[in-house]
């Protein structure tokens, strides 16, 4: 008994990072994730597993049919939410040709867009588009006829391509440019930041009503560079200028900035840009609710296979 429960963990443990990647996709949180993942593990250690073909597959479409659920539970819940609503920020690595090109797919930027996908919307794209399932294994994972997923894939795919944000090739100067809004912002110099952004850039900051943040989006370079350039010489979420700290990090399979103090995470930061480089759009999450996946350091390759 001992030995197949073991190799049952042995089995489960091999595949829970797809399990997790898959989950914090259709879900855009990594606590819920995590909760998805436990659910799939609690049935898997319940199933007779003897008659279980492909543990792989088995395992994602429970995992799939659970983070589904959730996703309708929270759906309404997101309508309501205090100011806008941005996915929880993870730490990622981006250190192997895989991690790189499955980074679009984990992006605040892809996130966002596949928030304003129905939920079946939601999961059938991330198992088609994503992870490769075909329309069949879809169908079982999230219980619906194969007509209804083919349907759901095709309005799903139609609604990203034309929402999805275009990014340059180049990930070196994405990096570049990061480093240079990190030294102008920490430094408060307007000017430099001004550079860096599109003229018509947005700052979007998701406070969920926990802390100080704008309730609406903030438009426009001159803008976005004086509310950047004031944080280092105010009190920012009950943390002095001289206490504050920055530091760079890749989120969501990009460059990014952690803001921290007073023993904590206070804020992360994150970037779209247009082809020739330039910010187009900012993600700052600063609801500590949703920052607790970067404060515990743990880094994930969300990768698809």
């Amino acid at each position: 008994m001992t030995g197949t429960y073991g190799l049952g963990q042995e089995v489960f443990v091999q595949h829970r990072n797809l399990l997790f990647s898959v989950a914090y996709r259709i879900l855009g949180t990594a606590a819920d994730a995590e909760d998805a993942v436990q659910d799939a593990w609690l049935n898997w250690s319940a199933a007779d597993r003897s008659r279980v073909a492909d543990p792989k597959a088995y395992l994602t479409r429970i995992v799939s049919n659970v983070a589904l659920e959730r996703l309708r539970s929270t759906h309404r819940k997101r309508e309501s939410y205090v100011g806008p609503w941005l996915p929880e920020p993870i730490l990622t690595s981006g250190d192997t040709a895989e991690a790189v090109a499955d980074a679009e797919s984990v992006s605040m930027a892809m996130l966002v867009v596949l928030e304003t996908l129905s939920p079946l919307e939601r999961a059938v794209f991330v198992l088609r588009e994503v992870f490769g399932f075909n329309h069949a294994e879809i169908a079982e994972a999230v219980e619906r006829s194969e007509a209804a997923v083919r349907q759901a894939a095709h309005r799903a795919r139609a609604h990203v391509r034309a929402r999805r944000p275009r990014f340059p090739a180049d990930r070196s100067r994405q990096r570049e440019v990061t480093e240079r809004f990190f030294a102008a912002a920490t430094g408060g110099d307007v000017n430099a930041l001004m550079e860096l952004l599109s003229p018509d850039v947005t700052l979007w900051t998701d406070g969920g009503g926990k802390v100080r943040q704008a309730l609406r989006p903030v438009v426009g370079a001159q803008t976005v560079a004086a509310w950047f350039a004031a944080i280092g010489g105010v009190s920012y979420q009950g943390v002095e200028p001289a206490d504050m700290t920055a530091e760079l990090a890749e989120i969501n399979g990009g460059p990014g900035i952690v803001f921290g103090g007073a023993g904590r995470v206070i804020a992360t930061v994150t970037f779209d840009f247009d082809a020739d480089g330039r910010i187009t759009t900012i993600h700052n999450v600063a609801n500590p609710d949703k920052l607790q996946a970067v404060a515990d350091g743990t880094t994930r390759t969300l990768g698809t296979r």
